[in-house]
């Protein structure tokens, strides 16, 4: 690299390359090559044990499958593979020679940029020192070529397009030079300076991490020892006053005088802990609603074991829903409630609400869905994840145990923000050897939850691969289900951002219920874009006409209010039936307390 210039044609300093002190250095690549030996030792253990089964063959396999009929197209005519190699290599020699060209004082234009946003390259090497430059763009014009051979391909069906597409960003994003040592002159920097302490270190946490796995990575996004559940993060008052086998139900301490006297029953998904609702006392959906007058009642699912194998849905609605219903009316005495479900507990609600209308259940006087698809045509990028032979593989893997282990969910989640929630921190923890900064929200999404074996097999194929619930196809307890039987008023709130539940997605279950719909439309992703605090003043929401018609034609007439929709829906439920009562407590009306909030389900770890 001694003779490469920047783009202004000044060379760049190499000093920040040269290792300072080569026995420092030696000894420190040593310390770390023994910590690489404990790291797999930790790897290799539950498997000589028998304590570790290794599940990667069914998803290789899935994605040798997809990509090969992605590249059945392209090598299936010479001339067809020659004009895409050609328009490759075509890029590298232009990107070769705008590199000769910089080195000799000549400003020249990068023929491709990073995205905006895209934080892997901005130390100032990937610019000015032509070797790095020229790495970040043959990356960029690799990755961009790959995606369009999926797009351009022709003869394949949408899911498998998806699917290729899923993988190709998840191949690229992992190969990005960014995420190797000797490529990203940010780590290589840092390795000189230090002389390989950020490797020792690094690898010394990469042990640490999988021997926290169970002999798998358990990849750390935030210090989890600066947070704990009752203390700084879910700290709302409140007592648990029921449990069956499925779940806990949380009441929450008054902090008004008087309070709506239809009281708040908050279905959140079992996928993961309620407490994202109550990360803390700022952002605390739960707190908010308490100080603005609800009665507030949240269930706590189960984290399940090989006991609950068999506790499908309709398990879930009696033992989850219909269960904190009668807990409701036991403590507060009241017949009708307002709803919130959030993700698929919004959908486990939906459905229970087309049960409920079939069996005469009128408790429920309204329904709010976070986020919440019922119609999964236009499925996000979840929906790369199931079809027949997945699903297969899922519901084999978990007759073993009787659930789905809580770190399998946790990495497809992760996966569907991977240059987000995974290589940061890998490059971060393991290349850096830097602790990753206390986070609540990522502690949260660290805290993984199991799936029971019925439960998930019947989310899988009755919502994502048949889409059986707005087809009328759905059974629950004997019934044939139809949203057209649910008359009640629902606040259909969708975020714009969202990956999980898209915002069209949403907007199409609308026309499937029976009631009127307030369809609104939050900034933001599937989290941020719902818990939203008034007093952040942060994003904005959509409101518009009824959720009809083209989704794209209710946006564009649709009004943005700046800052957070939490105002909108008080209003909303405040005319459903703003009457009030004075305030009531947990434990009133004989109820038992059965321990503090946030409750003993919650704190189950995987």
């Amino acid at each position: 690299m001694d003779n490469q210039g920047d783009k202004s044609g000044k060379t760049p300093n190499l000093d920040n390359y040269v290792v300072k002190d080569p026995e420092a250095f030696a000894r420190n690549v040593a310390h770390m090559i023994e910590q690489a030996g404990k790291a797999a030792s930790a790897w290799v253990e539950p498997r000589e044990k028998g304590l570790k089964r290794d599940t990667l063959a069914d998803p290789i396999t899935d994605v040798v499958k997809t990509l090969s009929k992605v590249s059945e197209y392209w090598l299936s005519e010479p001339a067809r593979a020659l004009e895409a190699q050609t328009k490759l290599f075509s890029s590298y020699m232009v990107i070769w020679s705008n590199s000769i060209r910089r080195m000799s004082g000549e400003e020249v234009e990068d023929i491709v940029t990073p995205d905006k946003g895209d934080k892997r390259f901005a130390d100032e090497d990937w610019g000015k020192n032509a070797f790095f430059d020229f790495l970040k763009q043959a990356y960029l014009v690799t990755a961009r070529w790959a995606g369009d051979l999926v797009e351009n391909a022709e003869g394949l069906d949408d899911h498998t397009r998806h699917k290729a597409a899923f993988y190709v960003k998840q191949i690229t994003t992992a190969a990005s030079p960014s995420n190797f040592l000797l490529t990203n002159p940010e780590l290589y920097k840092e390795t000189v300076a230090s002389n390989g302490e950020n490797l020792v270190r690094g690898m010394k946490m990469l042990a640490e991490d999988i021997v926290a796995g169970g002999g798998d990575l358990r990849l750390r996004q935030s210090d989890l020892t600066k947070f704990a559940l009752g203390d700084n993060v879910a700290t709302t008052p409140g007592k648990v006053i029921a449990r069956s086998e499925v779940a806990e139900i949380i009441q929450y301490e008054p902090a008004t005088k008087e309070v709506f006297k239809r009281p708040l029953l908050i279905c959140p998904p079992w996928i993961n802990k309620f407490y994202i609702l109550d990360l803390n006392p700022e952002k605390s959906f739960i707190k908010w609603a308490v100080e603005h007058g609800h009665t507030v009642f949240v269930i706590s699912w189960v984290n399940p074991d090989h006991r609950h194998a068999m506790k499908d849905w309709t398990a879930y609605i009696n033992e989850g829903l219909r269960f904190g219903l009668d807990t409701v009316e036991k403590a507060t005495g009241e017949k009708a409630v307002n709803a919130i479900g959030y993700c698929v507990g919004g959908t486990l609600l939906s459905a229970a609400l087309a049960l409920f209308a079939k069996e005469g259940e009128e408790r429920i006087k309204s329904a709010t869905l976070f986020t919440t698809q019922v119609d999964f045509t236009h499925a996000g990028d979840l929906k790369v994840f199931v079809d027949e032979d997945q699903i297969q593989a899922l519901e084999k893997a978990m007759s073993a145990e009787g659930y789905l282990d809580g770190t399998r969910m946790a990495t497809a989640f992760n996966m569907l923000r991977s240059g987000d929630l995974i290589w940061p921190y890998v490059v971060n923890n393991y290349m850096r050897g830097r602790d990753p900064v206390p986070f609540d929200l990522l502690y949260w999404n660290a805290d993984a939850t199991r799936m029971s074996a019925a439960n998930h097999s019947y989310y899988l194929r009755n919502c994502y691969l048949d889409n059986n619930l707005v087809r009328g196809m759905m059974q629950l307890a004997g019934e044939n289900l139809s949203l057209a039987d649910v008359k009640i008023p629902i606040y259909n709130l969708a975020a714009k951002e969202d990956h999980i539940a898209p915002a069209l997605s949403v907007f199409t279950g609308c026309r499937y219920f029976g009631g009127d719909i307030t369809y609104v439309m939050s900034g933001s992703g599937h989290i941020a874009g719902v818990v939203n605090p008034p007093a952040k003043n942060k994003y904005q929401y959509w409101t518009g006409g009824k959720p009809i018609g083209a989704f794209d034609e209710w946006l564009a007439k649709a009004k943005e209010h700046p800052g957070s929709w939490w105002n909108h829906w008080e209003k909303w439920i405040e005319a459903q039936d703003g009457a009030r009562v004075p305030a009531r407590k947990p434990g009133e009306n004989h109820m038992e307390i059965l321990a503090e909030a946030p409750g003993t389900y919650v704190r189950v770890r995987v």
